[in-house]
Order: structure tokens, then sequence, then C-alpha cells
């Protein structure tokens, strides 16, 4: 993939995340700067998702770890155990908060 495919995707997929958390009927709060999307939840903890550019690559961090995504088609898969990007934030983020939140790309 190209460089401005990759920035391409990594902003819509940035843009999607804050699409669906705005969707989500939840107390989670999106901030953005540049390639970094920060959620912070009614806790006061955060999940944050940002594109790694020279890596071709999505990370997310929260209490559970560090995550990296890898882009296979039109989808980002854990370069670890192969699973989505929007159905681990779905679990990451849940778990996290403490109730049920699922996350749709």
């Amino acid at each position: 993939m190209s460089e401005s495919e990759f920035l391409e995707a990594a902003e819509a997929t940035l843009a999607a995340v804050e699409r669906a958390v705005d969707a989500a009927d939840t107390d989670i709060e999106a901030s953005r700067a540049g390639n970094v999307l920060t959620l912070e939840l009614a806790d006061g903890s955060k999940v944050i998702i940002n594109s790694q550019g020279p890596m071709q690559q999505m990370w997310v961090a929260g209490k559970s770890g560090a995550f990296h995504y890898a882009r296979s088609g039109d989808r980002w898969l854990d370069t670890r155990d192969g699973s989505e990007l929007f159905e681990s934030l779905s679990r990451l983020i849940s778990a996290q908060a403490g109730e049920a939140i699922v996350m749709r790309g």
C-alpha cells in the first residue's frame, strides 16, 4: 500500500471510530489531535488509537494492553491474533467500561 493510500485508510478509520463513539449510547468522550484519537471513559480511563505511518499500522492501547493492526483488504487485523479492529475495540472498551459497547466501522 502506498503512503497516501495508508494515510487515507487511517484517516477514514479514525473518523469511523469517532462516528461509532458518537452513535453509541454511552458516556465516552472522543478527542482528536492529528493522528491520535483518545477515548475517555466515564471512569476516567482511556483508550488511545493512533495511526503509525512508518509501520502502516493502527495502534490501540487500553488497560488490557497494546495492540497493532495491519491492513488486509478493507479491514484492519491484529498482527498477533488476526482479530478485526472494530470487534477488538468493542471487547476492549466493554471490558474497560464494565458495560457492553458495540463499535462498528
